[in-house]
């Protein structure tokens, strides 16, 4: 449950952060959906990441 709750927390923090990188720069110019699909993996990816990280961190200090 607490871990549901760091996701929806992470997730919106996230997608804000990457924003403000120009990713489809970074692709070809007729590559639209391989840059779409790049920024999902990428939100997903940092949102666990994230998540694991806090959630492993309160954790460890109330042992």
């Amino acid at each position: 449950m607490i871990k549901l709750v760091l996701y929806l927390i992470t997730i919106p923090l996230v997608i804000f952060g990457i924003d403000s990188i120009n990713i489809n720069g970074i692709f070809k110019k007729n590559k639209i959906y391989q840059a779409r699909v790049f920024y999902i993996l990428l939100v997903f990816g940092l949102s666990y990441l994230i998540t694991n990280f806090l959630y492993d961190f309160v954790y460890a200090v109330k042992i």
